[in-house]
């Protein structure tokens, strides 16, 4: 308990010894002044005092307001308001001031005890639990990765990894941080080998596959449209588990879950392939057979996620008897997401909206060029506090709060996830190769057989090619894939980015989240 300095101002110090006597000898420190000027003073020629202890009635300036020019100086330093007086409004409106606790006087010293415990002491209480708890953990996650696993069992075992990381996020734990991140690695190795193993037979037999992207809307948004209410899709793009995590309390404040579901996206996990899927209910190869100039290959110019409209329109007159009116939206830029909150109340006036948000693609592609966000988004934690933090301040969520007034379903899905990559790998291929940093395509590729999930017959995948010896490589786990030109500067440049297309838990298991108006 040492290392705890309390400054404690009350103008009857005096009377309070045994409060101070007790304190100091559980190890806390004390410094004490008689009135809210000293108390001002002492802060403003220390830093280091941990949580401040406020009486609200002292001569000179009164607590509420030695407290108000506190919070001014140093927001984020607890301070617990102690008094005499219950009166209702002078409590409310020091809750207002954000004060972390109060006390009423006279007050005993285990009260002053459990307000320290919760306040100063809560954070390492709670990281030296989560410590203990996954330690007890680290044996049963080990032993399920070593498992027989099927397609149900790996996005189980997905969500409770990442559980632990949002938990370790909160202690700091650097050590037990690095060994949950040894066991994602492990996960991630070997799901891979079981994509290899399975992916071709649930494409030849999709009943006994899981929902994958071109199944998508049939399975999960169709069965609400024209249910009574309107249904809004919202598709953010590369969104994984664990960002929706991060958003998901923000999110429930407004709405319920009616329904939390996950599909796996098809390969190449890339915008180009699972979200055509997606809006076309079919396979890329039978896009490309169906609508032969809606589909442009890799190495060729212009926009491959033009069409998705299209696509979108084509799947609902399959899917429906009855007409669906239906509208589409995708925001790519700041003026699209201004008109969009400006006007999301049309979505009333539709049985289906669907709206595809493509901030966090961007987010992972700016991380990548930009070194201002390489450093606000420096590992996973910080990825996570970036997605919440420019989530809460955006157009969307201003959007999603005047919709959740109305009764509507919410949908909430994505594309596809992104993989922090760590490990590059050496491909080599001709001119016409594909310039994906997780999977390639084209002919003549050269690359290490234990590096990738290797196609040489794409379209018993449902992939199309673009001649006789096409072929496809997949990068499994954190690789990516580098030309051995200028290697060492490219490795440097991609080293740690936010990528996709290729094969690990982060890009193939996908949430699906059905919500309605509370």
């Amino acid at each position: 308990m040492s290392n705890i300095k309390i400054l404690w101002a009350d103008d009857e110090i005096d009377l309070l010894k045994p409060q101070l006597f007790f304190l100091e000898k559980k190890g806390y420190e004390v410094l004490t002044v008689t009135n809210g000027h000293d108390a001002l003073d002492m802060l403003d020629e220390m830093n280091d005092i941990d949580v401040v202890f406020l009486d609200e009635s002292m001569p000179g300036i009164t607590g509420l307001e030695t407290l108000e020019k506190i919070k001014e100086n140093s927001a984020s330093l607890p301070v617990v308001m102690i008094t005499k007086n219950e009166a209702e409004n002078i409590m409310e409106e020091a809750i207002g001031s954000q004060i972390d606790d109060y006390l009423i006087k006279p007050v005993n010293p285990n009260q002053i005890l459990m307000t320290l415990k919760k306040i100063v002491d809560n954070k390492r209480l709670v990281s030296e639990k989560t410590a203990m708890s996954y330690q007890q953990e680290f044996r049963n996650i080990s032993l399920d990765i070593g498992g027989q696993l099927d397609r149900d069992s790996w996005v189980d075992l997905y969500k409770k990894i990442i559980s632990w990381e949002l938990r370790l996020d909160q202690s700091d734990n650097a050590e037990l941080f690095g060994i949950l991140n040894t066991q994602k690695q492990e996960a991630n190795r070997e799901f891979s080998r079981f994509i290899k193993k399975r992916y071709e037979g649930w494409l030849q037999n999709p009943d006994q596959a899981p929902v994958m992207s071109h199944q998508l809307f049939r399975k999960f948004i169709a069965p609400k449209v024209g249910k009574g209410k309107p249904t809004v899709f919202l598709l953010l793009d590369n969104l994984r588990y664990d960002q929706w995590r991060i958003l998901e309390s923000t999110i429930l404040s407004l709405f319920k879950v009616e329904q939390e579901d996950h599909f796996y996206s098809i390969l190449p996990t890339s915008t180009q392939y699972s979200r055509n899927a997606i809006f076309a209910g079919m396979l890329p190869q039978q896009i490309k057979k169906k609508y032969p100039d809606k589909w442009l290959h890799d190495h060729e110019k212009g926009g491959k996620n033009m069409h998705e409209e299209f696509f979108l329109g084509e799947q609902i007159k399959r899917t429906f008897r009855e007409p669906v009116k239906y509208q589409y939206q995708k925001i790519t830029n700041v003026a699209h997401a201004k008109s969009l909150n400006e006007n999301i109340m049309n979505v009333m006036n539709y049985d289906l909206s669907v709206i595809v948000y493509n901030f966090i693609d961007m987010l992972s592609h700016a991380r990548t060029e930009m070194e201002v966000l390489k450093e606000l988004a420096k590992d996973e934690k910080a990825y996570r506090s970036l997605t919440k933090s420019w989530f809460l301040n955006s157009p969307l969520w201003e959007a999603l709060q005047k919709i959740a007034e109305k009764d509507v379903y919410l949908l909430i899905g994505t594309d596809h996830g992104t993989i922090k990559v760590g490990t590059p790998t050496k491909v080599i291929g001709d001119r016409e190769t594909t310039t994906n940093l997780r999977y390639k395509s084209g002919r003549n590729l050269n690359y290490k057989d234990s590096e990738v999930f290797a196609i040489t017959d794409p379209e018993s995948l449902g992939l199309p090619k673009v001649n006789i010896s096409s072929s496809y490589i997949f990068a499994l786990e954190d690789r990516f894939f580098l030309y051995p030109n200028n290697y060492n500067y490219y490795n440097k440049l991609y080293l740690d980015t936010f990528q996709h297309g290729g094969i690990s838990l982060e890009e193939v298991v996908c949430p699906m989240i059905t919500l309605s108006s509370k």
